[in-house]
């Protein structure tokens, strides 16, 4: 007698905020058989509906087929939730999208920054989780995500573990293995979170200000002891917070980042360079707000900060 098919793990996954890194991980899922829902701008939903979705590696390019749709409802009936929004939507979309969760969903916070999951948690009654991405990624074009390196990501509870969390996660790692994704659970994930923090305050910023890419900041002394600046005061503010990160290691990581992604520019340089709003804010800008409140003196973070926000400025009203 035939076995029977596996029960899947999740009956569908919804992907809130389907831009780059959205893009890029629900192609991968859908590729691998997982019914997937992209929920993301109007043009790009458009292109997906009527000739899919393309995905752009080194090894070449493969089109799937995910359904999209631009309304939040698009994430009824999934019991796996990707939420990758920009981190200054991430409120306004947790209240919108509480009335369209499935009681037995659970949500995976995909975005920059340490804030969104306890801003999630606020609106939502089902479990949200933090998870740290490693990709560079891009939208060429609507209908077009363009992958640059990197693909990682570490999962774990935002709170204590229990034996139903470490079980949904176990199948989160599941789903995302079978698509070919590197995915690590992690007992101390908000401690990641900030390591990835602290590094992109270190690049992001500068990145975008000049919109440069990262092998060209590495290749200027001058840009190298600035963001070595930025990330000592990251890691200062870090340490007041209760994580113990190492600078040495979050240099390297730094260091790593221009050897693997050398020609990519930041998400905030990406965002700058097409009039959109940064998440200076919660990168940079968390870092100065933070510092203030444990008496940490933060100037190189501050500059960033504001010149960013004014460079944000300028770029809304040339585009009048």
């Amino acid at each position: 007698m035939p076995e029977a098919p596996p029960t899947p793990l999740f009956r569908a996954i919804a992907v809130v905020g389907a831009g780059a890194v959205g893009s890029y991980f629900g192609a991968l899922l859908a590729l691998a058989g997982q019914r997937v829902t992209l929920v993301g701008r109007l043009a790009h939903v458009q292109v997906v509906l009527r000739q899919g979705l393309e995905l752009q590696r080194a090894g070449g390019s493969v089109t799937t087929h995910p359904a999209a749709t631009t309304e939040l409802a698009g994430v009824k009936g999934a019991d796996l939730v990707l939420v990758c929004v920009k981190c200054g939507d991430t409120e306004h979309v947790a209240r919108e999208l509480a009335p369209w969760l499935d009681a037995d969903a659970l949500v995976l916070s995909l975005q920059n920054g340490v804030e969104n999951v306890a801003t999630l948690a606020r609106h939502l009654h089902q479990p949200v989780m933090p998870a740290v991405v490693y990709a560079a990624t891009a939208l060429p074009a609507p209908g077009v995500v363009r992958h640059f390196g990197g693909g990682e990501i570490v999962v774990g509870p935002a709170g204590g573990t229990s034996a139903a969390a470490d079980s949904r996660l176990q199948a989160v790692a599941a789903v995302f293995g079978a698509a070919g994704v590197a995915l690590r659970i992690s007992d101390d994930v908000i401690a990641v979170l900030w390591a990835k923090l602290v590094v992109n305050c270190a690049c992001n910023a500068i990145s975008a200000l000049a919109q440069a890419s990262y092998a060209q900041m590495a290749c200027l002394p001058a840009v190298q002891a600035l963001q070595h600046a930025a990330l000592h005061e990251a890691v200062a503010v870090a340490r007041a917070e209760g994580f113990a990160l190492s600078t040495d290691t979050l240099l390297a990581a730094v260091a790593r980042i221009a050897a693997t992604m050398p020609e990519q520019r930041s998400s905030t340089a990406q965002d700058l360079a097409r009039g959109r709003p940064t998440e200076i804010q919660y990168l940079n800008g968390h870092v100065v707000r933070r510092g203030t409140a444990h008496g940490i003196a933060t100037p190189v973070n501050q500059a960033l900060t504001a010149l960013v926000q004014l460079a944000e400025t300028t770029s809304r009203v040339q585009r009048l």
